[in-house]
């Protein structure tokens, strides 16, 4: 193996050909991250090494952006949050608007191909679900 491969870079190379399987065009940012969009989302994978042996692919999402900052959004993602099995909601405010993020960090070193992409793709039909309602 190459000395700049590490584990959590090769993690995260399998992670993205497992998700182009499903036609989603993942690119590599210019942060080493791999960016991509799934069911309206913008998203953001990376793996990162914790401790020796323990690596973990961290999932952002991005399901919706400026929206008015209210109480039904809070409510709208309160209702998403209780209903998700994977990831958690959470409402950044900017003045009078808001975006709401979904991010889920699990521990991914040792899964095989398969069972990395059922998990990807567990947390992603999670974010594809949450996203509606919170747009017009």
């Amino acid at each position: 193996m190459d000395a700049a491969v590490t584990p959590e870079r090769e993690l995260q190379a399998r992670a993205g050909a497992c998700l182009s399987h499903y036609d989603i065009d993942v690119r590599v940012e210019s942060d080493g991250s791999l960016g991509f969009q799934y069911d309206g989302a913008l998203c953001s994978l990376r793996a990162v090494n914790l401790a020796p042996g323990l690596d973990v692919l961290t999932l952002t999402c991005v399901l919706a952006w400026d929206r008015p900052l209210k109480p039904q959004l809070h409510k709208r993602v309160a209702e998403r949050n209780n209903a998700l099995q994977f990831g958690s909601l959470t409402v950044i405010g900017h003045g009078k608007l808001a975006d709401v993020i979904l991010r889920y960090t699990f521990p991914a070193a040792g899964l095989e191909d398969q069972a990395l992409t059922t998990m990807l793709l567990l947390v992603l039909s999670n974010a594809g679900r949450a996203r509606h309602g919170l747009l017009p």
